[in-house]
């Protein structure tokens, strides 16, 4: 038997983390073929959504899909996101969260080029006194960089950080 994988689990835990401390559970994903999101929003082969309950419908987040409704610019849309193409989970108010190996997407790319994840993106850094998390609830064509995370976290010190570009 297969092993399951730990991602789907701690994903949920951060997201119950965030609910029960009264933050905004944002999420960051990787965009390809087998993701359901309004592509007007994806920029540079990512996305940033906001799993909160107040801006959810049936929110469902299993073991290999996340799965959701929501609105953008007031149109309704079903949301589908493989769990091996979320990049992080992390707290609107104070970017506390996790961050996740970029995994090889299980989709090929009908284009035949492949999607490898942006490495000219901005590393993780230490946050800044008094930094804010960069807010994913108005969709807009500019992107900010994100500092995330724990400085006490020696997976973020390591060379080989996790790359992300938040869309705010």
């Amino acid at each position: 038997m297969q092993e399951i994988s730990t991602k789907p689990y701690l994903l949920r835990a951060l997201y119950e983390w965030c609910t029960d401390n009264g933050f905004t559970p944002h999420i960051a994903v990787r965009v390809d073929n087998s993701t359901r999101v309004p592509r007007q929003f994806v920029r540079n082969d990512e996305i940033v959504l906001n799993i909160s309950f107040e801006a959810t419908s049936q929110l469902q987040m299993g073991n290999e899909w996340i799965k959701f409704s929501a609105r953008f610019s007031g149109k309704s849309h079903k949301i589908e996101v493989q769990v091996a193409n979320v990049l992080a989970i992390y707290a609107r108010e104070n970017g506390q969260g996790m961050a996740f190996p970029v995994e090889p997407s299980a989709t090929p790319d009908t284009t035949g080029a492949s999607r490898q994840f942006q490495h000219d993106a901005p590393r993780f850094e230490e946050p800044e006194p008094n930094h804010r998390a960069a807010d994913s609830a108005h969709a807009s064509s500019k992107h900010e960089e994100s500092s995330f995370g724990n400085a006490e976290d020696d997976a973020l010190k390591s060379p080989e950080r996790t790359y992300l570009k938040v869309v705010k």
